[in-house]
C-alpha cells in the first residue's frame, strides 16, 4: 500500500512539474526579433585587398526590413532604420502585429539608399540589393531572437555595370539610334 501511494504522489508531481515548464515555456516564447548589421562603401577602383578589405562604413544609409505573411504574401511589417557613424543599423521588431504572429523566416533585408554621392550604388554583394532572408539567428536571450547580417555594400558610380539588358534601339540591334550611341 505504501508503493502505491508514492507511486501516485511521484506521478501527480510529475504531472504539475510539467505543466509549471508549460506554461513557463508558453510566456518565454520569442515575441521580439533584432536584425543588426553593416553598410559599407566598397571603392571597386583599388586593389583585391584594399577593395576587399577597405570599406568603409556610411553614417545615415537607410536600410529596410519587410515581412510577409505566411497566407497571401502581403506585407505585414515594414521598417527602415538609418545607419550610425559607424555604418551599423540595427532594428527591433516585436513578433505580434495586428494579432497577427510574424514569421521571421518570411522577412528580408535589404538596402535601400545611401547619402553619399560618391558611394551610392547598390552592389547584391552579401544580398544587399536583392535581400537578406532572415534564417540562422546569432542569438537567442530570453524573449529576443537577434540575427546578425553582416555587411551590406554601396559602391562609387565609376563601379556601376552599364544595363545592356535593355534594348533602346530603334532597329532593334541594341546599339542605339542606326548603331551610332
Amino acid at each position: 500500500m505504501g508503493a502505491g501511494v508514492a507511486f501516485i504522489l511521484a506521478i501527480s508531481l510529475l504531472m504539475s512539474y510539467t505543466i509549471m515548464a508549460l506554461g513557463y515555456w508558453e510566456e518565454s516564447k520569442p515575441s521580439e526579433i533584432r536584425v543588426a548589421g553593416k553598410v559599407m562603401c566598397q571603392d571597386c577602383t583599388q586593389g583585391w585587398n584594399k577593395w576587399v578589405q577597405g570599406a568603409k562604413p556610411i553614417k545615415g544609409s537607410v536600410v529596410s526590413l519587410t515581412c510577409m505573411d505566411n497566407v497571401r504574401s502581403k506585407v505585414v511589417h515594414y521598417a527602415r532604420d538609418t545607419t550610425d557613424e559607424l555604418g551599423q543599423f540595427d532594428f527591433s521588431v516585436n513578433l505580434d502585429v495586428c494579432r497577427k504572429k510574424i514569421d521571421p523566416k518570411r522577412c528580408r533585408a535589404r538596402l535601400v539608399s545611401s547619402p553619399d554621392p560618391s558611394c551610392n550604388i547598390l552592389t547584391d554583394f552579401a544580398g544587399g540589393l536583392t535581400g537578406v532572408k532572415l534564417s540562422s539567428p546569432s542569438s537567442v536571450y530570453r524573449n529576443t531572437i537577434k540575427y546578425d547580417l553582416g555587411s551590406f555594400y554601396f559602391t562609387s558610380p565609376m563601379c556601376k555595370k552599364p544595363d545592356y539588358t535593355s534594348n533602346n534601339s530603334q532597329d532593334g540591334n541594341g546599339y542605339g539610334n542606326k548603331g551610332h550611341y
